[in-house]
């Protein structure tokens, strides 16, 4: 059996939730996200609690944008079937450094230098986007 466990999860309106759910909309995180159209989900475990956060976001009308390269997941099936999953659901999928581009839109965006900082000296490949 699966569990998530978040705890003291907060941000600038000073929600926080303590949670055995798989999904992460539970009401705290609703109040949080309410007047939020797009979203951008990280997380671990592909297959249980991004699947159904992402599920339960599209289900409240929400643009879900899951960051491929920033989720993962116990095996790799579990997360390549997860992904067909949420593409089939409607949900986004992209990468960390499209994300983060089209954050910015442009190169004269004041911190485009320190975003492209961290583009050009990327993190090692772990394998969770080139063993898909």
């Amino acid at each position: 059996m699966y569990t998530s466990s978040v705890s003291n999860l907060s941000d600038k309106s000073g929600a926080n939730s303590s949670t055995l759910e798989f999904s992460m909309c539970v009401p705290e995180v609703d109040d949080v996200l309410q007047n939020a159209e797009n979203i951008i989900l990280v997380g671990i475990e592909a297959h249980v609690c991004v699947l159904q956060t992402t599920l339960d976001l599209l289900e409240k009308g929400k643009n879900v944008h899951v960051v491929v390269d920033a989720v993962s997941s116990r095996s790799l099936p579990d997360r390549k079937y997860a992904f067909k999953q949420m593409d089939r659901a409607g949900a986004v999928l992209t990468t960390s450094e499209c994300v983060l581009l089209g954050l910015l839109r442009d190169a004269s965006h004041p911190k485009f230098k320190e975003v492209q900082k961290l583009i050009l000296d990327p993190a090692p490949d772990v394998g969770l986007v080139s063993k898909m």
